[in-house]
């Protein structure tokens, strides 16, 4: 299995640690034909503006809509936002793989970013996380499509629907393995 994780701005480096540390094979995605190896894709956090502009720039933004039709996306952070239906007071224009709506920044400013516990029900198994928001966006709405599946207090923080993972935290900046290996796991089913 390959996993692309999308290059062209954001904190993708850390995203690859993980991979190599779980004995997955990465691709730095920064064009079409990179994509077009890969057996999923993460989309990591960075600036989601910047990241829509660079999408249209390199001509990946379609082709991303393409492959998540039929493989398997995790977005972190700004990667959340770009796979949104819809962001709220913005006009950010989404890639819409999700059927979420998100307020950007909505914890606040950089110096309002903070650590603090996630709970998650993967597989109808909780467990903890320690989550790690920056900037973070908050999901303020889900459709029907879509399961919640990770919660900062009463904030849904981690939601997925068939094919699409997405969270508001930076799960590549802590030590715990277990949010990219439940992609892992929903990635292989569309291989």
């Amino acid at each position: 299995m390959k996993i692309g994780v999308l290059a062209i701005q954001g904190d993708f480096e850390l995203h690859q640690k993980v991979l190599d540390t779980l004995k997955i094979q990465s691709l730095a995605v920064r064009k079409k034909q990179d994509l077009e190896r890969c057996d999923a894709l993460i989309i990591p956090g960075g600036e989601s503006t910047t990241f829509v502009k660079l999408l249209k720039t390199v001509q990946l933004d379609q082709s991303i809509i393409e492959f998540g039709q039929k493989k398997a996306i995790f977005g972190t952070c700004a990667g959340l936002i770009l796979l949104s239906h819809k962001v709220s007071h913005n006009s950010v224009e989404t890639l819409n793989l999700i059927d979420i709506e998100v307020s950007r920044n909505a914890y606040g400013r950089q110096i309002n970013s903070f650590i603090d516990d996630v709970e998650l029900d993967l597989n109808g198994k909780k467990t903890h996380v320690e989550g790690v928001f920056i900037r973070a966006p908050k999901i303020v709405e889900i459709g029907e499509s879509v399961h919640p599946i990770g919660y900062h207090q009463h904030d849904i923080v981690m939601a997925e629907n068939e094919r699409i993972l997405v969270a508001t935290f930076h799960p590549e900046l802590t030590s715990d393995t277990q949010v990219h290996r439940y992609f892992l796991n929903k990635a292989r089913q569309f291989i």
